[in-house]
């Protein structure tokens, strides 16, 4: 969850969401007891990595399109990956790429006759005459499409068309509560967490092809900005539009980093374009800020890792051979990293204040100015990229703390990964929504799948 600089917004029920009065001990719109809602566990965020500086990635990629009015004049760049290339000296060279996986069969496709055909049959007729339905037949496929949906809690109890336990009167899980999907050797995970009512985080993975032959997999994490209207509208707006420039522009040959800022672009103009509400629906919400969410991508290609963000979701970079030294390769858009970026205070001091985690930047209508960092780098071994929202960082701020809970084997097993990685934040409290990508570098050879 994000917040942007601004007056709080009033408490509100974390079941229901219903606006709360100073001192109340139950809910007054489902009953929920307040007094049982725990403490919110301690966030301190590390220190951003505040070195610049990324050289020539030795990709042999197309010069990146002239950039547009809205590109920054200078990008935004980390501290350089322990092992990359930032000076142009040349590095080992890449393994060559995996060939391009056999597209599957389509659905219904012939297949080979089976042994001990006859061909003593009769003539066939020029045509067949059609037999009626057998109504017991129709009968049992209705039935079996109306299957009552069975209650997650009771395993009892028939859910209603409210979305309720008709036995124990348990709310039943809603489409976005937990997500997982898979692209290619790509995966992610969110789930709503265990005390907000909603999840309003969103991820999209992609796989593609580039015009070489060698592949590209891709991953999108938006976090919906709480204190704005619609954050779930503005999440999932935000990694759809993200994800369809990344596919249209990859195969064409636009260079990784020149296409991750093109989709930080039509992102924000998808959840601006929420913002163009009929002036009759402003009329009931007058105050309410337009719909808004923070960003962050990751794609591997040949050999390149290019991330890019706006806002205070990260990337982290966790060697497979675990001697060698993780990364952050991301710097929080907050009021903290600003203050300890100018010297004014030290990271203790930014993080004490209450200010500490509002962002200053995101995507939306009302977003001060637009600046897409993004950077690119060239690790000498294999590894993972983390790409997740602060629903997972908080319980891993350091590079060190992320690589302690990576699973070993996350890179050949992705989507088990994320899902103990998940695992982890609702074992720490699940305080917010948590979603993470990961994407394993290099890309592994095609059919090597996650368990």
């Amino acid at each position: 969850m994000s917040q942007m600089p601004q007056q709080a917004a009033p408490a509100k029920c974390p079941s229901c969401a219903e606006p709360l009065e100073s001192g109340d001990l139950f809910c007054g719109a489902c009953g929920y007891d307040l007094s049982a809602v725990p403490a919110a566990p301690p966030d301190h965020p590390t220190l951003t990595m505040g070195a610049a500086g990324v050289g020539s990635s030795g990709v042999d990629w197309p010069p990146p399109e002239p950039e547009s009015s809205n590109t920054p004049a200078a990008p935004h760049l980390p501290t350089d990956l322990p092992g990359t290339d930032s000076g142009g000296t040349s590095l080992p060279a890449a393994p060559p790429p995996h060939g391009s996986p056999a597209s599957p069969a389509p659905h219904g496709s012939p297949v080979s006759p089976a042994s001990g055909v006859r061909f003593d049959r009769p003539p066939e007729p020029d045509e067949y005459p059609l037999q009626a339905p057998d109504p017991r037949v129709a009968a049992s496929a209705a039935e079996t499409a109306e299957l009552p949906k069975v209650c997650v809690a009771c395993r009892a109890g028939r859910v209603d068309d409210d979305g309720y336990c008709e036995n124990c009167g348990h709310a039943q899980p809603r489409e976005r509560d937990h997500m997982e999907q898979e692209s290619g050797p790509v995966a992610a995970v969110s789930d709503r967490g265990l005390r907000h009512h909603r999840n309003e985080d969103s991820f999209a993975v992609g796989h593609t092809t580039l015009p070489d032959g060698t592949e590209a997999s891709m991953a999108v994490v938006c976090d919906g900005v709480s204190s704005a209207t619609r954050p779930d509208e503005a999440s999932m707006a935000a990694s759809r539009a993200a994800i369809e420039a990344l596919l249209a522009a990859l195969p064409q040959g636009t260079h990784p980093q020149q296409a991750l800022h093109d989709a930080i672009v039509a992102a924000a103009q998808a959840v601006n374009a929420l913002a163009e509400e009929p002036s009759s629906a402003r009329e009931h919400t007058p105050h309410q800020n337009a719909p808004a969410c923070t960003i962050v991508a990751s794609i591997v290609a040949s050999g390149l890792l290019v991330v890019g963000w706006v806002g205070d979701s990260r990337v982290y970079w966790v060697p497979v051979d675990r001697g060698a030294p993780a990364a952050r390769l991301t710097e929080d858009d907050s009021w903290a990293a600003q203050m300890v970026a100018a010297g004014l205070m030290s990271e203790a001091e930014a993080y004490a204040d209450e200010r500490a985690h509002a962002i200053t930047g995101w995507l939306g209508a009302d977003a001060y100015e637009l600046e897409a960092h993004t950077a690119s780098f060239k690790p000498d071994r294999s590894g993972v990229v983390v790409v997740c929202t602060d629903g997972l960082w908080n319980y891993a701020e350091t590079a060190e703390e992320m690589s302690e809970i990576v699973p070993a084997d996350a890179d050949r097993r992705p989507l088990h990964a994320a899902r103990v990685l998940v695992g982890h934040a609702l074992d720490g409290g699940g305080h917010d929504n948590v979603t993470v990508a990961l994407l394993p570098f290099p890309e592994p050879p095609q059919g090597a799948g996650s368990a």
